[in-house]
């Protein structure tokens, strides 16, 4: 019977998701609806299904926007051809893609222009990867594991340079990068590691606990990376764990023999998720609910440049 749930921290939304979604809240509020995004601003169901009752209109590509349409990149990243797509059609964009993402793409071009091949670790189809690889397409090649490492087909004194996806499990790449270095030992690495600051805390923090639960439940949507990051971290340290969207995915089977449950969110899982899963331990007798650690994080990002010059006039104008 569960006594107990610990909530780790940190967990929740990041600055870049937090960014996104503020621009489209913003974006709806100064123009109008409808705002058009391109793509899931960020990865969660309840985040999308809040904003298209507030009148954004999600779309899969910018061909799908009308002429002249005002619409937002998602947080994820668009290659540069999505950026000339928009300009040709007369879209009034305004560009969501969080920081850290930009960074990378950065990296991508000047290692490109330097005569690099850019080795990418990602996951494929995933939306940021396909804006990454788009900077260089001719130059990008995409691993996704210790075997595609291995079995990578260049010569020993290739000019090699790599750069990873933002949400990547940090184990998981740590062990992509040492097959890397052993087989090219010349390879150039990042200043700075890719994996956000974010999807390392929020793996951090759930190992810390890992030895007090029996049961992890994340909360995020099936198509967030890091949230399913989150799940294979305990998961590999031998602790059960489930990806659920809200509370009423938790099954009542998945309690049993558990005394200690921990519960975390993905990076773009809005903390009200987490307060309906409370409600519904509590609800069930549950009344012992913690936080493990209080670990706060202080990185903010600005809104988009496009963004904040309109707000900026009206206010001037107002």
């Amino acid at each position: 019977m569960v006594r107990r749930v610990l909530l780790a921290s940190p967990r929740g939304y990041c600055a870049g998701v937090e960014r996104a979604v503020d621009t489209v809240e913003l974006a709806l509020a100064h123009y109008g609806a409808p705002i058009y995004v391109r793509k899931q601003i960020v990865h969660n169901a309840h985040v999308v299904r809040d904003l298209e009752q507030r009148g954004a209109i999600f779309v899969e590509s910018e061909e799908e926007a009308p002429k002249g349409a005002t619409i937002v990149f998602s947080a994820h990243g668009v290659a540069p051809a999505v950026h000339e797509n928009a300009s040709r059609r007369g879209l009034k964009t305004i560009d969501a893609t969080c920081p850290l993402v930009t960074k990378v793409h950065v990296q991508a071009r000047r290692y490109a222009a330097e005569g690099y091949t850019v080795i990418l670790i990602g996951h494929a189809g995933h939306e940021e990867v396909e804006g990454t690889m788009g900077e260089a397409p001719d130059a990008t090649i995409l691993i996704e594991s210790v075997a595609d490492a291995e079995a990578l087909d260049l010569p020993a004194e290739a000019k090699l340079a790599y750069i990873t996806q933002t949400t990547l499990s940090v184990d998981e790449t740590r062990e992509i990068i040492a097959v890397l270095r052993r087989r090219f030992p010349q390879i150039y690495a990042p200043k700075k590691e890719d994996i956000c600051y974010a999807t390392s805390n929020r793996q951090w923090a759930v190992k810390e606990m890992l030895d007090e639960i029996q049961l992890l439940l994340v909360i995020g949507s099936r198509n967030s990376s890091n949230s399913n990051r989150l799940v294979e971290v305990a998961r590999a340290h031998g602790v059960a764990a489930h990806l659920i969207d809200d509370e009423t995915h938790i099954r009542e089977e998945w309690l049993d023999g558990v005394e200690t449950v921990g519960v975390t969110s993905g990076a773009s899982a809005p903390e009200k998720l987490v307060d309906r899963v409370c409600d519904w331990f509590l609800a069930r007798g549950v009344d012992d609910i913690s936080p493990y650690r209080l670990v706060e994080e202080d990185v903010e990002f600005r809104l988009p440049v496009e963004l904040r010059r309109e707000l900026a006039l009206a206010e001037s104008q107002g």
